[in-house]
């Protein structure tokens, strides 16, 4: 392949650039906007879909933050690409902030009263695994079934951090859909003016070119 790399990534280096990209967050948030401003797509569609995606990406919908960002964005008629590049508003650095809020928020609509400090949110992602792991044994039948730690951690934290994360989701999609609006809309109207004024002084140099010149006595 043309633009396949000479050495391969190492698993250590995917990780690490998962937490931390290299050229840091700066850069790779302003890649981000770069390519929003440079979508071929009406600003209000490409700002449709830059709400979809910011949307979707603050809800904890793991393996399909992408494919909820698509359809809502097919459904309020917004830009793919913008609905996919919103979903990155969900990683390492900004999910645990989104997370605490949003179980914080979650526990206080539901009236739900349960220690939230790290270890017990910990203690419950572990108990969660442990358990999904013992079920995933008694497929083959090298054990029993239990639910009771996947109903607490469905209770306590999956269902609480939903329900708390859809209104920060909507504020923050909000925000994205008004700031890229005018940002999009100003980058195409000079990149349109650029166009013109390019194209115009071709003009001028071509017709300037094949003039007849001054006619004979």
């Amino acid at each position: 392949m043309v633009f396949k790399r000479r050495t391969p990534k190492g698993w250590l280096q995917v990780l690490s650039e998962m937490v931390w990209p290299r050229g840091g967050w700066g850069r790779a948030t302003s890649y981000v906007m770069h390519r929003l401003r440079r979508l071929p797509d009406p600003p209000h569609r490409i700002a449709r879909g830059t709400f979809a995606g910011l949307l979707i990406g603050t809800l904890p919908l793991p393996g399909a933050q992408i494919a909820g960002a698509l359809l809502l964005a097919w459904v309020m008629r917004g830009n793919f690409i913008a609905a996919v590049l919103g979903t990155f508003i969900s990683n390492p650095v900004t999910t645990p902030l989104i997370a605490v809020i949003s179980m914080a928020l979650g526990h206080w609509m539901l009236g739900i009263e349960r220690p939230l400090s790290a270890p017990a949110i910990m203690d419950a992602f572990a108990q969660a695994g442990g358990e999904i792991w013992d079920n995933l044994r008694a497929l083959v039948g090298l054990g029993e079934f239990h639910w009771t730690a996947l109903e607490v951690f469905f209770h306590d934290i999956y269902w609480p951090y939903f329900v708390g994360s859809i209104g920060p989701g909507i504020l923050i999609g909000l925000a994205g859909y008004y700031l890229s609006l005018p940002i999009v809309r100003a980058y195409q109207g000079l990149r349109a003016k650029r166009l013109r004024e390019r194209i115009a002084r071709r003009l001028s140099r071509s017709g300037g070119g094949t003039g007849s010149g001054p006619e004979k006595p």
